[in-house]
């Protein structure tokens, strides 16, 4: 089958080539013989409901010295693609859900898009963990101070965070009768104006670290990437510190990707990122997860094979 894949992310040339999830996938596709099409947000737009794309052909190289190649911009209708793939990193702001109406209008033109649009407005990171309680620990999600004071008062240490936040940013670790506890209430949810997230505090970040467990088509990698925090730091983010260990999945993530899994899967979010801490999911990546360079580099598994495969598979019953 001849595939015509578009991608949507940053700057290509501002990736860390020895961690970027998109190359990866990106690598897979043209192994396959796909012929790849590279766009930013800047480059697409709609006219009279048709999505338009400025793109650029794309060639990549598994060489940290020269990983890309582009070609020169031709205006494309985005649903005459085959696939895209939405890998715009956070923030996720106006401008993220601005771009994910073009995509679903491409892709009610005939692209197959991944992660699909809906889906992504849909699901907040850190919110739609709320559709699987029995996978979580004892989670709030609130504007008001006075209550997140009285869930630190029923857990005594909890974690609090922005809804909007990425990469370990403004999250904040509490005890009981922390001095601090106001402030930080008050700059999360700025003063009652915002919702935050509160979540009892998991001890098993210490040395079991934050797990990031990556679903292909709601089936889990064998595999998952643990973060552990530096010592002096709270946060299991790479992006923060945390040193990254791979290890095999437990039966209880196994079990927690199978909850999750296949309500992902059929509303067409292909490739998911479950945070969990001590069996606890804590958050569920739908915007741009990473890991697949960390685990591809420990295990020989061709993780992005596993999403083309998967792209492939939802190709195919349309006749594409």
């Amino acid at each position: 089958m001849a595939i015509r894949l578009g991608v949507v992310m940053d700057p290509i040339s501002a990736i860390h080539y020895g961690k970027d999830s998109t190359l990866a996938m990106l690598l897979a596709a043209q192994a396959r013989g796909w012929s790849l099409v590279y766009f930013e947000q800047r480059d697409l737009w709609l006219r009279d409901g048709i999505a338009w794309g400025r793109g650029q052909p794309l060639t990549v190289k598994a060489d940290p010295a020269a990983w890309f190649t582009l070609g020169e911009p031709e205006r494309i209708r985005l649903g005459q693609l085959d696939g895209i793939l939405m890998r715009k990193d956070p923030p996720f702001d106006t401008e993220y859900i601005y771009t994910t109406y073009i995509l679903e209008r491409a892709e009610s033109q005939g692209a197959r898009v991944v992660n699909r649009p809906q889906g992504l407005r849909d699901m907040n990171e850190k919110v739609y963990t709320a559709w699987f309680p029995q996978c979580c620990a004892p989670t709030l999600i609130t504007r008001s101070m006075g209550d997140m004071a009285a869930f630190l008062a029923e857990h005594g240490k909890i974690v609090c965070k922005p809804l909007h936040g990425m990469g370990g940013r403004s999250i904040f670790v509490l005890e009981q009768h922390d001095k601090n506890m106001g402030v930080v209430f008050e700059t999360l949810t700025e003063y009652g104006q915002r919702f935050a997230i509160a979540q009892r505090y998991l001890p098993e970040i210490v040395t079991g670290g934050d797990t990031r467990v990556l679903l292909v088509d709601g089936e889990p990698l064998p595999f998952g990437l643990a973060r552990i925090p530096q010592a002096h730091d709270n946060r299991g983010n790479l992006a923060a510190g945390a040193r990254a260990e791979v290890r095999p999945l437990t039966d209880r993530e196994r079990w927690l990707a199978a909850q999750i899994g296949p309500t992902l899967a059929a509303a067409g979010m292909l490739f998911v990122g479950l945070d969990v801490i001590g069996g606890y999911v804590t958050e569920i990546n739908v915007t741009s997860p990473t890991g697949i360079r960390e685990i591809e580099k420990q295990h020989p598994i061709d993780v992005g094979g596993r999403l083309m495969d998967a792209i492939e598979r939802r190709l195919a019953p349309a006749g594409r």
